[in-house]
């Protein structure tokens, strides 16, 4: 700070603290130490709301009592909501002077996640990156008069291929998209059935003339929304973008490989080639995804719970090496006149172990010892108890990708009524 007096004043929505410079300077909130390397008036009122230079006093139109308890934060290193007073609020008011949750006590960052949870306000990184491409996006339109009416019709063109309820042609296009995927996955399923090469010498024209369009329709649906993306880049490393393009590249070389091999029987690796490129087309499943909440949450929850669901496998991992090491000593190492050749080792213990602690019992293969009957019981409780542990986080999350992604349903729905009745 290169100007004003050695003391500064901050007034907080009425309540005055003198500072000195040195003090502003390591401060710990990071919005009032930028007034240190503030050289210009212009430079200090991008900081705070006003400046009166002959106090050398700084302005900031703030809720003075959620600053009173920042400060005891500052002081004395704990954060805590102030009573009475909205979380998000607070929350609010923390992000303005450059504090973030983590700096919340432990049961105050409960209280908070919880709000969030509860009024739907929790909005994941990329819709605060699509919000900062639509305004970098608003202020080129601005910027750039005469090509607005283009970039509006590709905003316009975007959201009717990504958002399915931006509007009512979004909406029907989504629904042929589903018809599409449908008629797909039945020719897909019927050309397993036993009776289908006999059955398809007098349709195979018909069977060819459907797949074509499919795969058209999606090839065409493909290309039109990475044209009209705004990150080509980001386009192509989205999981539901790459899945598209491993459903519709193997009718492609699938074609190509047909056209240069011909029909010949001989050529078994391009024909079990052909049949594995075949069934890549499952994937297009998954393409009903950006039409159903469901998939939507289910998709989200994974994202979001990675953490949990490694905990999981590892918990399964551990209690999976250890009961079958004990299973095949106990029915297999033991006694080896009476020894259950299904344990013969560890690895066909496994097997027994995860049908065993996941509850399913095949019965292909059970112990026989009293002792094996034993670990058998102990290996289902425990089971039991190592799957509900880290179940509790994964439902609470899908509880919470529900609502969120619910509460943006409703919000598209509310803006096509308004868009409809305009």
């Amino acid at each position: 700070m290169k100007f004003g007096k050695n003391i500064c004043i901050l007034n907080v929505g009425g309540t005055k603290y003198a500072f000195t410079r040195e003090v502003i300077k390591d401060f710990p909130l990071r919005r009032v130490s930028r007034l240190h390397s503030c050289s210009s008036e212009k430079e200090v009122l991008e900081v705070c709301d006003d400046y009166d230079r002959e106090r050398n006093e700084f302005f900031f139109d703030r809720h003075s009592e959620a600053f009173v308890f920042i400060m005891l934060y500052v002081r004395s290193g704990k954060l805590r909501f102030v009573p009475q007073m909205c979380e998000l609020s607070f929350y609010n008011e923390m992000i303005y002077w450059g504090l973030e949750s983590s700096h919340l006590e432990f049961c105050c960052q409960r209280r908070l996640e919880d709000r969030m949870s509860d009024t739907y306000t929790y909005f994941s990184e990329d819709d605060m990156k699509a919000e900062v491409e639509s305004r970098g996006e608003e202020e080129q339109v601005s910027r750039f008069a005469p090509d607005r009416g283009s970039a509006r019709w590709l905003e316009r063109m975007r959201r009717t291929f990504e958002e399915p309820a931006s509007s009512i042609a979004a909406q029907i296009l989504a629904s042929v998209s589903v018809v599409f995927v449908i008629m797909s996955m039945v020719i897909l399923c019927a050309s397993t059935l036993p009776d289908w090469d006999t059955a398809k010498n007098n349709t195979v024209e018909e069977h060819r003339i459907i797949e074509a369009v499919c795969i058209g329709w999606f090839t065409a649906e493909c290309i039109v929304r990475f044209i009209v993306s705004r990150d080509k880049c980001e386009f192509v490393r989205r999981p539901l973008n790459i899945i598209d393009l491993l459903a519709i590249t193997p009718y492609y070389v699938s074609v190509a490989m047909t056209a240069l091999t011909g029909e010949n029987p001989q050529l078994q690796r391009a024909g079990v080639t052909l049949r594995v490129l075949r069934m890549m087309r499952i994937f297009w499943l998954i393409k009903l995804a950006r039409h159903f909440l469901g998939l939507q949450t289910l998709g989200l929850t994974l994202r979001r719970c990675y953490r949990e669901m490694v905990m999981l496998l590892v918990f399964v991992c551990v209690a999976m090496a250890i009961f079958s090491a004990l299973a095949q000593l106990l029915e297999h190492g033991l006694d080896l006149e009476t020894s259950n050749e299904d344990y013969a080792s560890i690895p066909a213990s496994c097997w027994w172990v995860i049908i065993s602690m996941t509850t399913v019992g095949y019965g292909d293969m059970y112990p026989i010892t009293v002792p094996g009957r034993v670990l058998g019981g102990v290996c289902v409780v425990s089971g039991i108890v190592l799957l509900a542990l880290p179940i509790t986080f994964i439902y609470h999350s899908f509880v919470q990708c529900y609502h969120e992604l619910k509460f943006r349903s409703a919000r598209c729905v509310r803006s096509l009524s308004s868009e409809f009745l305009n």
